[in-house]
């Protein structure tokens, strides 16, 4: 059996980029344990704070293997910073690359294959106003057309223009992407869209008459949920607990 090399750079690096190896690999196995993974594909990366380097899984490792330490620290043309035995995804990194390169603020890039984004972007619909969690997404979704395993480097400047100012991003026939300023608000938006997808498809399966949410109220969302989250967003107040989570399934990954 293939023993994994076990690293701990909880003391070579500084405090700020342990505290994001943290969030970023709690993260990874936050989304192994709902059903995200994927084997050893798709990706989130995270910005070291301080710093134009990002933070990736090695390719290789499932999501329940990464930890803080084996994160691969590497610049927006993939070149890895770190002594570390492991590699990256180019194709997976090129997505990422594309979005750290024009979104200042998404300091998280989610990217997800989920058997219900998958199928919901493919819908010539795509997503629809059938729940609250759809409407979270609705506020600021754009759409990113397939073009194939994304090796292409002229594919970025399309997706950097179908993305935009948008933090949801539907892949038709491929996945799912969101964006935040942390790692906790990239995931809870990744959360809200897959929940929206989910009822959406399951409201479909009955074959009767949905009651779509009003486009007034689908407005007045994004604006709503400022008031909720008492000024901050809602990756700040759920990460916390979401953090406290992944301790629990396994603390392992905190090495």
């Amino acid at each position: 059996m293939f023993e994994l090399p076990q690293l701990d750079l909880k003391d070579k690096v500084s405090a700020e980029e342990w505290q994001a190896r943290l969030d970023l690999a709690a993260c990874y196995r936050l989304a192994e344990d709902l059903g995200w993974g994927d084997l050893i594909y798709t990706h989130i990366s995270a910005k070291v704070p301080g710093t134009e380097f990002y933070l990736v899984n090695a390719f290789g490792l499932s999501f329940d293997e990464v930890t803080a330490s084996n994160l691969v620290k590497v610049d927006l043309q993939g070149n890895i910073q770190d002594d570390t035995p492991f590699d990256i995804n180019p194709a997976g990194f090129t997505i990422h690359s594309a979005v750290h390169e024009v979104r200042d603020d998404a300091h998280c890039v989610m990217h997800l294959h989920t058997n219900e984004t998958i199928a919901v972007s493919t819908l010539k619909e795509g997503l629809l106003p059938l729940s609250q969690y759809s409407c979270f997404s609705l506020s600021s979704l754009g759409t990113h057309g397939y073009e194939g395993l994304a090796v292409n480097q002229d594919e970025k400047l399309r997706l950097k223009q179908d993305l935009g100012t948008h933090n949801h991003l539907l892949l038709p026939n491929h996945g799912a992407l969101t964006v935040g300023p942390t790692v906790g608000d990239a995931f809870m938006r990744m959360y809200d869209l897959q929940r929206a997808c989910e009822i959406q498809l399951l409201i479909q399966s009955t074959g009767q008459e949905a009651i779509p949410v009003a486009d007034e109220i689908v407005e007045g969302i994004f604006r709503q949920a400022n008031v909720v989250h008492s000024g901050s967003t809602g990756g700040q107040k759920s990460w916390p607990a979401m953090l406290r989570r992944a301790y629990r399934l396994d603390p392992g990954f905190a090495r």
